[in-house]
């Protein structure tokens, strides 16, 4: 029976369509091979858009790109053919096959694949060279709505928040919102400074990036036998060989007038060729590895304040130390007549504390709507190996070529949410966007602030678990009116609305809402610090779990914040019955932030909801 459910799944899978709004796809990966795929479904209206270089097939079963003036660069195909690695990667992450022994030249070798293998993927090529236009944006939205796909995943964003009637992202998500197509988009690099979430409009999902059990590590040995553990992905292998090893403050260039005050920080520029080539430097400081590439450097070690949470390539043998190691090594090479070292390959190792959510992940609190929490979960977004387009290379200043590169990024989380949101749409074809984020929402995975002081303004509700969202038990819907009143309750002007939602929407008492009563599965409150705030949340939701059950309310309050629920029991007779509820939150605000959460609990489903008060100074 378990393998009939999996074959019927699998089938189910198939017919839904995933839109990739990124910059392209690289169609001959073996991620997208067709092979085992039946006909492409009877529902798709989309095209293969024609091009002398790009191939559909049953697995990527539409392309389109849209090129405004001055976007693209000469290496760009004015195709959907992928230039840069960015899109192959994403895709492959949502919706990639099964590859074995795939790797970035033998680092983290083993079997990829996409949340959903054996879903469809429509190609919708945004983004070029020189960016990514509006105009190219919505015109690539309404092209996947009228296509016919089922989920649009956009890991594109701007460096600033924009308001929702400025914010193309914002206007196609609700478009496709309307037309029952959950958007997933990613909330950004821009962490750990608070504030700096984009993507946060209240109709689309808005995914953080957290880290996975994996890490890896670039050893330095030295001359006397010392190792050290330092934070890059080193794809060279020097086999164990000892090079010389030089001080970037003992080779500055004299020639144009450089101090080894400023030698050592291994600026561009600032280096002696003569001295440093083929040797392995020593940097005091992590700028970039541009000065020693110059200057024809082997390879580099760099001590480095920053975090080593996550990893970059570079084009040459490389590692970043911490600063206690980093004077170790500034003692060996002030002692050593002929100082060497070696830097290893990288190899990997458990993380014992993922998942957390990483520090360029950007943070809330939500700077457009203060009291709707975003971001609204956190997925897998670090160290990731997927697809890449081969037109492109490891990283810049490189030259060789890979078929599956490890990038990190919100870029790289938005796709597995966008996977598991289609997961959760193949068990459940009917449901809402709103219904398919509430459910991933309230099963995901609670996380602490203890790894992330920022609490839930780093990992919203959590980390993902698409096993459970298919069965959430509970659901908080909305749709078009319910944003509609949210807007209008906010003091959006009728030409503002009409912007983001196309229609000729008007104000009244009735279509005035509050946003604290806009059905959402987290709850968030703030005010100015020092204050004493009291709201009143107004929820409605619906049973999708078994026909006969009772919820029951569990509260966690901590001090400082007071949290009633009425009533506090939900009974339901039949699936689709919808039952509403009133929570009031009470919170002493000082300069910070106070977090509880809401459960309701049948003894099968935990519908979990964090909730949120904090001081506004925190933006």
């Amino acid at each position: 029976m378990g393998f009939n459910k999996k074959m019927k799944t699998s089938i189910i899978e198939s017919d839904i369509i995933i839109g990739m709004l990124d910059t392209g796809v690289w169609p001959e990966s073996e991620s997208f091979n067709d092979t085992g795929f039946g006909p492409i479904p009877k529902k798709w209206k989309g095209t293969c858009q024609k091009s002398a270089n790009f191939t559909c097939n049953n697995k990527i079963i539409g392309a389109r790109y849209y090129l405004t003036d001055g976007d693209n660069g000469p290496e760009d195909f004015i195709s959907p053919r992928d230039a840069e690695g960015h899109g192959t990667h994403t895709t492959s992450t949502a919706a990639g096959g099964l590859v074995s022994q795939a790797s970035l030249f033998g680092i983290a070798k083993g079997t990829v694949r996409g949340g959903v293998p054996s879903a469809r993927i429509a190609v919708y090529k945004i983004c070029w060279s020189y960016g990514c236009s509006d105009e190219g944006i919505l015109a690539a939205f309404d092209d996947a709505i009228a296509d016919g796909v089922d989920i649009i995943s956009l890991s594109v964003g701007s460096s600033i928040p924009f308001d929702y009637f400025e914010d193309s992202i914002a206007i196609g998500a609700f478009h496709a919102m309307k037309k029952g197509i959950l958007t997933s988009k990613s909330a950004g690099n821009g962490g750990p400074t608070p504030g700096s979430v984009v993507n946060v409009s209240p109709w689309s999902l808005t995914v953080a990036a957290s880290t996975i059990d994996r890490k890896f590590v670039t050893k330095v040995k030295l001359g006397n036998g010392q190792i050290y553990e330092g934070a890059t992905i080193n794809t060279f292998d020097l086999k164990g060989k000892m090079y010389p090893f030089i001080y970037g403050g003992d080779a500055p260039n004299l020639t144009l007038g450089v101090a080894s005050e400023f030698s050592r920080y291994c600026f561009p520029g600032a280096l002696n060729a003569t001295l440093v080539k083929g040797k392995i430097v020593f940097c005091e400081y992590f700028t970039d590895y541009e000065g020693v590439l110059e200057a024809g450097a082997l390879g580099a070690v760099f001590q480095d304040t920053g975090n080593k949470d996550f990893q970059f390539s570079y084009p040459l043998p490389f590692s970043t130390l911490n600063v206690n190691d980093g004077r170790m090594i500034i003692n060996y090479l002030n002692a050593t007549e002929n100082p060497t070292a070696t830097i290893f390959k990288t190899s990997q190792d458990n993380n014992q504390f993922a998942p957390f959510v990483v520090s360029f992940s950007s943070r809330g609190p939500n700077p457009i709507t203060t009291d709707i929490l975003k971001p609204d979960l956190t997925a897998p977004g670090v160290d990731i190996l997927a697809a890449w387009s081969e037109a492109s290379t490891v990283t810049e200043d490189d030259t060789r070529r890979t078929r599956y590169n490890i990038i990190s990024g919100t870029s790289m989380s938005c796709p597995h949410a966008t996977g598991a949101a289609a997961y959760v749409k193949s068990f459940h074809p009917t449901w809402s966007p709103a219904a398919i984020r509430s459910a991933l929402m309230t099963t995901a995975i609670p996380m602490t602030s203890n790894n992330n002081i920022e609490g839930e303004h780093a990992y919203g509700a959590g980390h993902i678990n698409p096993l459970q969202a298919t069965d959430p038990g509970l659901v908080y819907d909305a749709g078009e009116i319910d944003y509609v009143k949210f807007l209008c309750g906010q003091g959006y002007t009728i030409a503002n609305i009409q912007l983001i939602s196309g229609n000729s929407s008007s104000c009244s008492e009735e279509t005035d809402g509050t946003v604290w009563d806009l059905n959402y599965p987290s709850f968030a409150l703030s005010s100015t610090p020092g204050k004493s705030i009291t709201r009143v949340f107004h929820r409605t939701v619906t049973n999708v779990g078994s026909a006969v059950s009772n919820y029951r309310a569990v509260v966690n309050a901590p001090p400082g914040l007071i949290i009633q629920v009425q009533p506090s029991v939900l009974s339901f007779e039949y699936v689709g019955q919808q039952q509403s509820f009133v929570v009031t939150v009470g919170a002493e605000l000082g300069n910070s932030m106070i977090s509880g959460s809401l459960i309701w609990d049948d003894g099968v489903h935990q519908v979990k909801s964090p909730i949120v008060a904090y001081a506004s100074i925190m933006l």
